[in-house]
């Protein structure tokens, strides 16, 4: 029966929502089946043995607290089943979901009743209870859709041609089979002290070939600018100053050279200058 449901979807097309979807459900309720059965059947082959019948019939009356007391001790465990028919229910997250927990990016491999199993970039398995996607906050890339946005940030000198890099991200990605051709653009997003931030958004179909895509963007991007455009990387400026006392030695002979060139425009006519030549020409 669960080959006859899962042998018309499949999980390998980019559009695989109703899929995951319907994997999910089969597989947690396959579970809970399987659970349920087991123990009925354990409890009806217990049942056709007389001392267990007896046994079973002299703690009738004692069931009551029998039950409060397994029901404390088990609380966490039924707390994972419940939280397990939860999510199959009302699916926060499906199989082959991308996420992000415990600040690790990865993807939903397996969901049972009482853990879930991620699968990060670096093949890593990162196992979780299943309660902790009922009451903690997670980012799930790939909820509704797997198509993404992502980001590439670049720090650049004020003099990089915000233009000319736009035509360039637009060959980048026209070119590369990884884009999805729905997003492609280019803004300056901030500004430093001595840099601008520059941030190029692509789009793409799945957050593993995004991942890629992405690298090939920054990649191209540096290459682009190193080639064409080298003043554009971030610089350093730094101003340097004299030492105080050669400042005020030059400015000593500023005013050195401007009273003398003062004196030199003021000639010997003017007044105060051969003041005793004059009079001694006027005795004679």
């Amino acid at each position: 029966m669960q080959a006859a449901l899962l042998s018309r979807q499949r999980l390998d097309l980019p559009d695989n929502l109703s899929a995951r979807r319907i994997y999910t459900q089969v597989s947690v309720i396959r579970k809970v089946i399987i659970t349920a059965v087991v123990i009925i059947a354990t409890g009806s082959v217990l049942m056709l043995f007389d001392p267990v019948r007896q046994f079973g019939t002299s703690i009738l009356a004692s069931a009551g607290i029998a039950g409060i007391v397994i029901g404390f001790a088990a609380q966490r465990t039924l707390g994972n089943v419940l939280a397990g028919i939860q999510i199959a229910l009302t699916q926060p997250l499906l199989i082959d979901d991308i996420v992000v927990v415990e600040g690790e990016f990865g993807q939903i491999e397996e969901i049972t009743l009482t853990y879930v199993t991620v699968r990060t970039w670096d093949l890593r398995r990162v196992i979780l209870p299943i309660t902790y996607f009922v009451e903690k906050p997670f980012q799930n890339w790939s909820r509704v859709s797997t198509d993404l946005l992502g980001a590439v940030v670049l720090y650049l000198d004020y003099q990089a041609p915000i233009g000319e890099l736009r035509k360039g991200l637009k060959r980048l990605v026209e070119n590369n089979p990884k884009w999805d051709r729905k997003v492609c653009g280019l803004q300056v997003t901030d500004t430093k002290q001595s840099t601008i931030e520059v941030r190029a958004l692509v789009s793409s179909t799945d957050a593993g070939i995004l991942s890629d895509l992405r690298c090939d963007v920054r990649e191209g991007l540096i290459e682009f600018l190193c080639r064409n455009y080298p003043e554009s990387l971030p610089r350093q400026r730094t101003v340097s100053e004299a030492p105080d006392e050669e400042i005020r030695h030059r400015q000593k002979s500023k005013s050195a050279s401007s009273a003398q060139g003062r004196e030199h425009e003021r000639g010997p006519k003017a007044p105060g200058i051969h003041g005793e030549s004059e009079g001694d020409g006027a005795g004679r």
